[in-house]
């Protein structure tokens, strides 16, 4: 099972606040090396989480409505610590940003450029330690550092980092499907806003094997590509519709996992695993299905996947995969409930 992330003093790992009023610390009191182990246990879970999505969604990308440029990198920014001045001590950096990660075989885990916690000074001609920061916790500048490099990489094709050593790398981007990733700390919540799949670091899945932990990912993934959380907002979050968008993440995990190389069948062993809660009490249904329907109903999902994989070698679910919902209007489509 999953270790708590340890320590108090890597306050964001932890998931505890570090009040804005306290006294800077004193460095001579804390064990550095505990820190950055703190640290690097965190993004070695965080790592998995990347290299997992990268692959959903780059498989996935020519089925796609919306799909970006992207180079695999994801940067940590230390003013958003609960204790900036420990992590910068603890990682011998002198700004805030570093590299977090680079997803396997992306473009920036390719280049060979981007070492967690090499530190970074530009992205393209912007340094955005430069940035004003905000409240320690807070991740806007980070999300805005991370959609500066996709407006670099739509606009011109590709984008160069310099890192605080003087060394500088350009990289150009392949497509993904739309769609970030998140490891959240103090959590074990799962769940996609329709630009990110959120995975609470506390969930017991971040210790599953891989292709259950990935059919985790592609459920969430599934709402972010079918657009789910627009639907939901022209169309109410009563019971019944989350029900049905629910329905349609299960159905399309399997189709998800095979294009990205995982077994399928990875999506009905988590449920058996997980056994996730329906959300029904006494008589009133939940917003999900029993855990033993919803592997039903992907067991039914390959059926249809199993010949497009034999005849094609993907599952174009764009063109086959059946809608519980109309997409653009705010009605069921045939299939019923």
């Amino acid at each position: 099972m999953w270790r708590r992330i340890p320590h108090i003093a890597s306050a964001l790992l932890a998931g505890l606040l570090a009040s804005p009023l306290a006294a800077a610390p004193d460095l001579d009191d804390v064990d550095l090396k505990v820190e950055r182990a703190a640290i690097e246990e965190f993004q070695a879970v965080d790592q998995r989480l990347q290299d997992i999505g990268w692959q959903l969604a780059r498989a996935n990308a020519e089925f796609c409505q919306n799909s970006i440029p992207s180079i695999g990198l994801q940067l940590q920014d230390l003013a958003s610590y609960g204790a900036p001045e420990i992590a910068r001590a603890a990682l011998d950096l002198t700004g805030d940003f570093a590299v977090q990660t680079a997803a396997r075989g992306s473009p920036a885990y390719l280049s060979g450029a981007f070492a967690p916690n090499h530190e970074v000074t530009r992205l393209g001609s912007v340094d955005p330690n430069g940035w004003e920061a905000g409240k320690r916790l807070h991740w806007e500048r980070l999300a805005r550092a991370h959609d500066h490099i996709d407006a670099e990489l739509a606009a011109n094709g590709a984008i160069t980092l310099t890192f605080a050593d003087q060394s500088e790398v350009e990289v150009a981007p392949v497509k993904v499907c739309a769609s970030r990733f998140v490891l959240a700390t103090g959590t074990d919540k799962v769940r996609a806003n329709g630009k990110r799949v959120l995975v609470g670091i506390e969930t017991p899945a971040v210790a599953y094997p891989e292709e259950l932990f990935a059919a985790l990912v592609a459920h969430e993934l599934a709402h972010n590509v079918l657009a789910h959380s627009d639907w939901l907002d022209r169309n109410t979050r009563k019971r019944r519709n989350v029900r049905l968008i629910e329905r349609e993440a299960d159905r399309l995990m399997p189709w998800l996992l095979v294009n990205a190389g995982y077994d399928p069948r990875a999506a009905i062993r988590f449920f058996k695993e997980y056994r996730p809660s329906s959300g029904s009490v006494l008589f009133i249904p939940g917003t999900h299905d029993k855990w033993q329907a919803r592997a039903a109903m992907i067991e039914a999902e390959l059926a249809a996947i199993s010949p497009l994989i034999a005849s094609e070698g993907k599952a174009d679910w764009s063109l086959h995969f059946l809608r519980e919902i109309d997409p653009d209007a705010g009605v069921k489509a045939p299939r019923g409930e």
